[in-house]
């Protein structure tokens, strides 16, 4: 059995975000062993976010993300607040800079215990978002959902935030349209060859837009800070709204900045729930019933 590792589970606005600290080790977790802790009650979760040591010497760490059916995730952006929240409350530290497959990421805790992260710039070339084939103008492309003479939903605008997004507008409560059953179905329609992240989004003012998800590889979530992102960016780019909003998801909300350098700024909270350990390889875990704090070791 592999050595096992400190894991904190902790939420960003209700998405379940576990936290593992891989810091020191030349493993990785399993998919088998996300699988596992999924699949427990106490420990579900949207995504594992592991810390590694720094790959890059400019970085604080490296940081692996994981969906709950195991798969790899570029970006997540609630996962980022989490794991800011645990290592400042570990370091006493309230800036970060970290490195994952999408690239690197900045963040820093506020005084008031809000966190902000840089996601980076939105890309909206079909090649890079991706697509799988060429659309010039993602503000809008031809997709929809339902009868040909009046789909249920339709042109969505899609873009990347270190992954693909695809944001359905509707002019009404998005809490009518029945995502269980669309998501999946869309997720892994032949235009998105990586498959992707669908959102329904009401744009409720120029400030304001309130958002449901259905989250690649994860399913429904209470939160995708990614795809706040993206629906706040793709929001402006078609001018429904400013450049600042608030994107409320049903846990919460977030404010999203679109800012003048192109780099799209998402602050929010971050709340730990309680730590343990696990094994990396199988995902067998066990309370730290110990530890009140919120460090991840």
């Amino acid at each position: 059995m592999a050595e096992r590792a400190q894991f904190a589970k902790m939420n960003g606005l209700g998405n379940e975000i576990i936290v593992a600290d891989m810091r020191g080790r030349v493993d990785h977790i399993l998919p088998a062993a996300a699988i596992a802790l999924d699949h427990d009650s106490a420990t579900k979760f949207d995504q594992i976010m592991a810390i590694h040591a720094p790959r890059r010497p400019d970085t604080e760490a490296f940081i692996e993300i994981i969906n709950s059916d195991g798969t790899q995730a570029q970006t997540c952006g609630n996962g980022m607040r989490c794991v800011v929240q645990a290592l400042a409350s570990e370091t006493g530290k309230r800036e970060f800079t970290f490195e994952t497959i999408a690239g690197i990421l900045t963040a820093h805790e506020h005084p008031d215990g809000l966190i902000s992260v840089d996601m980076g710039k939105p890309r909206f070339d079909w090649q890079e978002i991706p697509l799988a084939e060429p659309f010039h103008d993602t503000r809008q492309i031809e997709l929809q959902i339902g009868p040909i003479d009046a789909p249920v939903l339709h042109s969505p605008s899609v873009a990347s935030m270190g992954n693909p997004h695809a944001i359905f507008w509707v002019d009404q409560d998005v809490w009518t349209y029945d995502l269980e059953r669309f998501g999946p179905l869309l997720e892994n329609h032949p235009i998105f060859p990586e498959r992707a992240n669908i959102s329904i989004a009401h744009v409720t003012s120029r400030n304001a837009i309130t958002l449901r998800t259905w989250e690649r590889g994860a399913g429904l979530t209470r939160a995708c800070g990614s795809a706040a992102c993206a629906s706040a960016v793709s929001a402006a780019r078609t001018g429904r709204t400013e450049r600042t909003v608030t994107v409320t998801v049903p846990g919460g909300p977030l404010v999203i900045e679109w800012l003048e350098n192109d780099h799209v700024l998402m602050t929010g909270p971050a709340e730990w729930e309680f730590s343990g350990s696990f094994d990396p390889a199988t995902g067998a875990w066990q309370r730290d019933e110990s530890q009140p704090s919120q460090g991840v070791a």
